[in-house]
């Protein structure tokens, strides 16, 4: 595995890259935004470690870049203390983010449990498009056919593609992140049950996730706002307030 770190302070640069490789990965170092860009294009790297605060092209702009061509992991790293700028990073599509000062060793944890993540994500992808070949009889044939219904969640107004991860609203295509895709299937998978914020963690970002439920309200805000941009589109994700999130089928616009 290829790991891309985009941070304009040497000495953090070289010790993560220290115990990245003592961990078996691969890693590439940029020292600006518009040299980690290149390095991205050119390399293109399993995961991106990116710092906020970077000079001339800060960790925003090159997250948003990165994101408008690849869905390449990406682990942000910022030096604020304050909520805004780990929260306006998610919104760009960041997996995950560490507040400096930070551990060595949390930054490989954290890189492992992002690439587990993404490895599974990839398997699921490929045995959903697998089994194309010819069938030899009718029972086979129903059998996927209701495999392809259960791949496939419809709701009045909102069609969700689990294999292709497509979402449609009202006929329009929405394009939503890799973890704004998982939480919509979790929550429309079982209508009507409430998840807590703790439950959604461990679903969609792992067991091994060490971010808190701030993380699951930045994305599902994130997703309502894409999803409601559509006209008429349906308000099925509501809020129990205290608990958590539940997807309501019937709820409309």
């Amino acid at each position: 595995m290829k790991i891309l770190i985009i941070e304009d302070e040497n000495n953090i640069a070289q010790l993560i890259r220290l115990y990245l490789e003592q961990a078996g990965y691969e890693v590439i170092i940029a020292g600006d935004g518009a040299a980690g860009l290149e390095l991205h294009a050119r390399e293109k790297p399993d995961l991106v470690i990116l710092d906020l605060m970077l000079p001339a092209l800060d960790g925003m702009e090159v997250c948003r870049r990165i994101r408008a061509w690849a869905d390449t992991p990406i682990l942000m790293l910022t030096a604020r203390q304050g909520e805004e700028d780990r929260i306006a990073g998610l919104e760009l599509g960041a997996d995950d983010y560490l507040v400096k000062p930070f551990s060595p060793r949390e930054v490989v944890s954290r890189v492992r449990a992002i690439l587990r993540r993404t490895a599974l994500a990839g398997v699921h992808r490929a045995g959903s498009a697998g089994g194309n070949g010819s069938e030899g009889s009718t029972g086979e044939q129903s059998r996927q056919g209701g495999e392809r219904e259960r791949e496939e969640l419809r709701f009045p107004g909102l069609v969700i593609n689990i294999p292709a991860r497509r979402v449609e609203v009202n006929g329009q295509r929405v394009a939503l992140t890799v973890k704004e895709f998982d939480l919509l299937v979790v929550l429309a998978s079982s209508p009507e049950r409430v998840f807590t914020r703790e439950v959604l963690l461990n679903k969609v970002w792992g067991y091994d996730y060490l971010g808190d439920g701030r993380t699951v309200d930045v994305h599902i805000g994130t997703l309502r706002k894409k999803i409601e941009a559509v006209p008429g589109a349906p308000r099925n994700i509501k809020t129990v307030w205290g608990v958590g999130y539940k997807f309501e089928p019937e709820a409309s616009a």
